[in-house]
């Protein structure tokens, strides 16, 4: 079944077909030639299976003769396209600060936060070493890093919404963090300090999913819930979905995991004992 992101892009690419007909272009070889691409990106970009940049979407819209409406219309529902699907090295191409602080806005505006982690500490409970640590480990990848102490500064920022009320903040994620963590072991020390020490603040649930129990379904990625959109992230991108039905399935995939999950003093127990010591 398509994302949102999937079923925004093919509707761009049918709007862009349309175009192309309603202008004489039957064959999409011929359009193609005509703007001088080849064949198969028109094809890939009307099937929404390539993203049209802008300079793509203005190209075509000239060759169609699009009025002033029409411009419009493709034009927002690129930026929508775009708006729900942003690599990383575009979203950090100007540094990791404005990433944390675009989080500061979207948490503290919120009512609902569902964290989902696998690999890492949610960032809303990360130390300021370890998140240090996590976004050394995501420039080293994806660039940015001129500004990684202002970003942990950001980052640390918006961890005062764990103390504001009237907020429902869930915090889950894998004991693979710990198992495995990106963070030496000093650092891990003061991190998992900090776990229990968060573990019991009103408003906040903080849950961990043992290693070695049998999973509801596979650990795929990571995602937030933020009210009504979910943030999911992947290697090379941050996908946004608000579709309502998917938002749906993440919530209900979200209550199967703290199904299994350990809280409170079992989670203690756990962070007492998870390597490394």
């Amino acid at each position: 079944m398509p994302n949102s992101f999937e079923r925004r892009r093919e509707a761009l690419g049918e709007r862009l077909r349309e175009l192309r007909v309603a202008a004489g272009y039957e064959q999409g070889k011929d359009f193609a030639r005509l703007l001088g691409w080849n064949a198969p990106k028109v094809s890939k970009i009307e099937n929404g299976r390539q993203t049209a940049s802008v300079e793509d979407i203005e190209t075509w819209l000239a060759a169609v003769g699009a009025t002033a409406d029409v411009a419009d219309e493709v034009r927002a529902m690129l930026a929508a396209v775009l708006d729900a699907y942003v690599t990383w090295k575009d979203k950090v191409r100007t540094g990791h600060r404005a990433r944390q602080e675009e989080s500061v806005t979207r948490e503290g505006n919120a009512r609902l936060i569902r964290a989902f982690e696998i690999g890492a500490v949610p960032g809303l409970v990360q130390t300021a070493e370890y998140a240090m640590c996590a976004l050394t480990a995501h420039a080293n990848l994806h660039g940015g890093g001129h500004d990684l102490t202002d970003a942990v500064r950001a980052r640390m920022k918006r961890q005062q919404i764990l103390f504001e009320p009237g907020r429902e903040i869930e915090l889950l994620f894998s004991e693979a963090a710990l198992l495995n963590p990106i963070a030496p072991p000093e650092v891990m020390r003061g991190q998992k300090h900090r776990l229990i020490a968060t573990i019991g603040t009103p408003g906040v649930r903080v849950g961990i999913i043992p290693s070695g129990i049998k999973l509801p379904y596979p650990l795929l990625h990571n995602w937030w819930v933020i009210d009504d959109i979910v943030l999911m992230e992947s290697a090379t991108a941050e996908i946004v979905v608000d579709d309502p039905d998917e938002v749906e399935v993440f919530n209900k995939l979200t209550d199967m995991f703290w199904e299994v999950a350990v809280e409170g003093d079992a989670a203690r127990d756990l962070l007492a004992g998870a390597a490394p010591s």
